[in-house]
């Protein structure tokens, strides 16, 4: 077995590969800032993302992208989504077929539409991205790092990937499930983002526990409407990648989305909410490529409408609201 290279030494990467390290794993974390992969080999600390966490021995930080995935025997990429295509790119001919490629990326590339794993097998082609697998589910980065109890469920068409990657990152206090529903796993992981920037928004304008518990299953409803009529599972949208990442982000004070939909409850401008951050809310771009798509499959996302009016379209929240709370009745099920 080789290394297992991580590219992307942000909260969510750092965390995966402190729990690969402390497996035992060989890792090597890639960052983008020659100071920040110094600062990791030495210090044996990210103090930006997740201070106080000591990193084990096994971790090497690089800025080098070709000494980070040369001779892996599987690379996580864990990049913001909007970066990926670029990564994907300068690691084009240095990955040997059979490496075991995994996006822990949540999104929908701007523009083209494609999901992460379509990305990647754009980029590196399919006989090196064959297989390429996807990772999901209620996975707060602190927490994992911190090695308290975790189950996520990783996503490949071909099973032996699956088991591979999952026989790679269980422990006892990680457990992993399988799936062959790639799409269902990317899209749930994708879009409970952007239902987290409205449910933190309903919090922002105090609306309290209704209105949260409201906005979780209709984002739910939503999310699964997408997705199966893209081929998703229905049972998947159920599981830990759709309901359980969902039912986190909409909820945990750590969720990035949920907070930045707080401010805008608030009453807050979105350049002044993310000039206080240093951490990517994912939820911000799927708001506009979630939007697109919906559009494009003529499928109906009204939370998601809403939330990319208040984003992109500087419509006030409570307008937003109000927008969902008057449309027209209907049966449940629809």
């Amino acid at each position: 077995m080789g290394h297992v290279a991580v590219l992307g030494a942000g909260s969510w990467g750092t965390a995966l590969a402190r729990h690969l390290g402390q497996k035992g794993h060989s890792v090597r974390l890639w960052a983008r800032s020659p100071a920040l992969s110094l600062a990791i080999q030495k210090e044996r600390v990210n103090a930006g993302y997740l201070p106080g966490i000591r990193l084990p021995d096994a971790i090497q930080g690089t800025s080098d992208l070709a000494e980070a995935v040369s001779a892996a025997s599987s690379v996580f990429f864990v990049v913001p989504s909007h970066g990926l295509r670029e990564v994907a790119r300068l690691c084009a001919g240095l990955l040997a077929p059979g490496t075991a490629i995994v996006t822990a990326t949540k999104g929908i590339e701007n523009g083209s539409l494609m999901l992460m794993t379509q990305v990647l097998v754009q980029e590196l082609g399919e006989t090196v991205a064959a297989g390429v697998a996807a990772l999901g589910g209620p996975s707060f980065a602190k927490e994992v790092a911190l090695g308290l109890p975790t189950a996520v469920c990783v996503a490949s068409a071909q099973k032996e990937r699956a088991c591979a990657i999952q026989e790679l990152l269980a422990s006892e206090r990680f457990r992993v499930y399988t799936t062959d529903d790639v799409i269902g796993v990317e899209l749930g992981g994708a879009l409970k983002n952007v239902i987290a920037i409205a449910a933190g928004t309903a919090d922002g304008l105090g609306f309290g526990h209704n209105a949260r518990a409201g906005l979780i299953t209709r984002g739910i409803a939503e999310i699964s409407r997408l997705a199966t009529h893209l081929g998703a599972h229905p049972q998947t949208l159920s599981g830990l990648s759709g309901m359980g990442d969902l039912v986190l982000t909409c909820t945990g004070d750590l969720s990035r989305n949920r907070a930045v939909g707080i401010e805008l409850g608030k009453g807050r401008k979105l350049s002044d909410i993310l000039a206080e951050m240093n951490m990517v809310a994912e939820g911000i771009r799927t708001a506009d490529s979630a939007r697109a798509l919906a559009c494009h499959e003529g499928v109906e996302m009204p939370i998601t409408t809403e939330v990319y009016n208040v984003l992109h379209q500087s419509k006030p929240a409570l307008a937003a609201v109000e927008s969902l709370l008057g449309r027209a009745l209907r049966p449940e099920r629809d």
